[in-house]
């Protein structure tokens, strides 16, 4: 049993940049822009690639499907991977949207919801989120403000610099801000109800908006900025959420650390800044910025030389 690497599905939007080709070393082929790298994604059509190994060009969706026992025992009953962790580059401004909840009328049967968490790799100066609203809002005054387009005067944008930590619960208005560079882990959904584009062409036409679902699911209290953002220092581990759907923590590891994966859940591991050697029972792993990895659950302990950065996510 050894770490897995992955080679991420690209995105290209009208929004993405390159920065994630040019400073991550991710291969974006012929694509103009790499606006995400979905880096852990089940998503069918949409899925990251096993990369080497015995697995060599299996797609996470089959690797799930034809060896389950990987991914660990607290998914035995689930059909697919659970979990989607993506790297975004925001050349500009994202379409203000919000993602339904587990259950919501609005979901088709058997989808999920899409709650998900943020961790500010870099931000340009001036930089912000779009976070929900300032002060709470009806559901009438909400579509009046859709309509009339003064949606923007009432949602919160906040200032982020790199090392914010943001956990999104589903049915949070919000947005990415032009010049963030960020890590997202997230429900496995591709699930996304947009409600305002900045008047946006593609292709000449404007881009879908999707009023009634959004009005249908979104919560129209005040984000809770205390309880939902952390900034995240030089500590060797920094848990920085742990909820229902998954759990990430930052890792500043050094030689001489070491992590151990049990039976339970598979670790995923996200490389952001550095390069080290993974050492399992009986082999050893060159890992270095931008890559993405799949430890399968029961593979133990194994020990790290070098120093790097990591965002680890698991069930």
């Amino acid at each position: 049993m050894q770490p897995i690497r992955l080679r991420p599905y690209i995105a290209q939007t009208i929004w993405g940049g390159r920065r994630l080709a040019d400073e991550y070393c991710i291969d974006i082929g012929d694509a103009q822009n790499c606006a995400e790298a979905w880096v852990l994604s089940a998503i069918p059509q949409c899925g990251s690639v096993v990369q080497g190994g015995e697995y060599d060009g299996l797609t996470l969706e089959d690797l799930f499907s034809q060896h389950k026992i990987l991914f660990g025992t607290a998914l035995r009953e689930a059909k697919s991977c659970p979990i989607l962790v993506k790297l975004i580059d925001a050349m500009d401004d994202l379409s203000i949207q919000v993602h339904p909840r587990d259950g919501d009328a609005v979901l088709a049967e058997g989808e999920s919801g899409k709650t998900e968490c943020w961790y500010i790799l870099d931000a340009a100066e001036g930089a912000s989120l779009v976070l929900g609203f300032k002060e709470a809002i009806g559901k009438a005054d909400f579509a009046t403000a859709i309509a009339e387009q003064t949606l923007m005067k009432h949602l919160r944008k906040v200032p982020v610099k790199a090392g914010d930590f943001f956990f999104i619960p589903a049915g949070t208005l919000h947005a990415i801000g032009k010049g963030i560079l960020l890590a997202e882990v997230q429900q496995s959904s591709a699930t996304t109800y947009r409600i305002y584009d900045y008047g946006r062409l593609q292709n000449g036409l404007p881009r879908a908006l999707h009023t009634a679902q959004s009005l249908a699911v979104t919560d129209c209290a005040p984000y809770d900025f205390a309880a939902y953002h952390k900034h995240a220092g030089a500590s060797s581990v920094t848990q920085l959420v742990d909820c229902p759907y998954f759990s990430v923590a930052l890792r500043h590891i050094e030689t001489g650390d070491a992590v151990h994966v049990g039976e339970s859940s598979f670790l995923h591991l996200l490389v952001l800044d550095g390069e080290a050697v993974l050492q399992t029972s009986n082999a050893a792993f060159q890992i270095q910025k931008g890559e993405s990895y799949l430890l399968p659950a029961g593979l133990g302990k194994a020990a790290w030389i070098g120093s790097a950065r990591i965002l680890t996510t698991a069930v």
